[in-house]
Formats: C-alpha cells, structure tokens, sequence
C-alpha cells in the first residue's frame, strides 16, 4: 500500500473501514481549506483486528497510529485514518480519534458521532459537520497543536458531542499563527 499515492507532500485521507465517500470528500475538502495542502484519498491498512481489545470490546486507536505509520508511504505529509470502529485509549473510556503530537498520523471514528442526534434533526447534516471536526481537530495534533481552551476554536478538547458542535471548523487567532509558524518550519509556507 505503500505506493497508492504518487503526489509528493500531500495530506492523505484514508479510509479503514469507513466507506462514506460523500464523507471523505468533505473531509479531505475542508482539510485543503484550513490547512491549505492538496489532500488524496486511499486506502492504507484494510484491516485492524490486531487492535481489538476483547475485554473493552474496542480498538486500541495507539496500536492503530503504530500501524498507519509503519505502512505510510514516506511521500506523504500526514495521513488522516479513517473508522467507524470504536476507539480508546487505556485511560479514556473512548476517544474521538488520537493523532501523533507533531508526528505524521490520526485517526477518527465516526461510531460515536452520531449520539445524541434525535428525529427531526438532520442527521446527515450533523453527522458530518462532527466527523469533518474532529478529523481537522486530529489533524491539528499532527502539526503539533494542542488543545485550546477557546470553546469555539476546532482544537478545543471534545468531551462529548456538544462539545463536538460547540465548535467551529476554524483554529483560532492564537492557533492559527501555530499552524503558519510549523508549516513555515516544515517549508510548506503559510496556511
């Protein structure tokens, strides 16, 4: 898998098992947006049933991160993994997604995205805007952004989806400056 994408330096967002191809449109759409690099769309790992933990009844998103990097091709930027599987690491109950802080991958589950959405609502409409979130939220961790405590900023930490839609899809002031001084030291210019 290492040679399914041929453009140098891109973001690539690739799906594990979550098939939505709407969805991954306007992920990779609206990562071009915020961070300002081409995105490709492919396949990486097709399988992480190494990562199910028996007793959770979920996957280990660390040992999947482990994964993607050992199969990402070296002429990617960052890869934005993918999933409607359930996710955790040992000291949460579950998680989101995870990323590597400064490193080259995330991932993000859609599974838990669609809690709290009730009859009436448009549950497409909303179940995107959370998964577009996150992914630009995990993706921010890899260019080394922590959290923020503006609630609105898309690097506030997500608790639960209110928080999750609390936010925006943009970085804020402060966040944003981050983003341009790390693509700047990586030669990417600004975002």
């Amino acid at each position: 898998m290492k040679d399914t994408v041929k453009e140098s330096g891109c973001i690539l967002v690739a799906p594990v098992d979550e098939q939505d191809g709407e969805a991954q449109v306007e992920i990779a759409r609206e990562i071009e947006r915020v961070y300002a690099i081409p995105c490709k769309t492919a396949p990486l790992i097709q399988d992480i049933s190494f990562a199910f933990d028996t007793h959770r009844n979920q996957f280990n998103s660390t040992l999947i991160l482990k994964e993607l990097e050992a199969h990402a091709p070296d002429n990617v930027l960052k890869v934005m993994a993918l999933t409607s599987s359930d996710l955790f690491i040992p000291i949460l109950t579950y998680v989101y997604g995870e990323a590597q802080l400064g490193g080259r991958c995330a991932i993000v589950s859609s599974h838990r995205l669609r809690e709290g959405i009730r009859p009436g609502m448009d549950y497409r409409k909303i179940f995107l805007c959370r998964l577009v979130k996150e992914c630009i939220h995990e993706l921010g961790h890899t260019f080394a952004l922590r959290h923020c405590r503006d609630r609105s900023c898309i690097m506030h930490y997500g608790r639960d989806v209110a928080d999750v839609d609390a936010k925006s899809r943009q970085l804020c002031r402060y966040r944003g400056i981050m983003l341009n001084d790390e693509l700047s030291r990586m030669g990417k210019g600004s975002g």
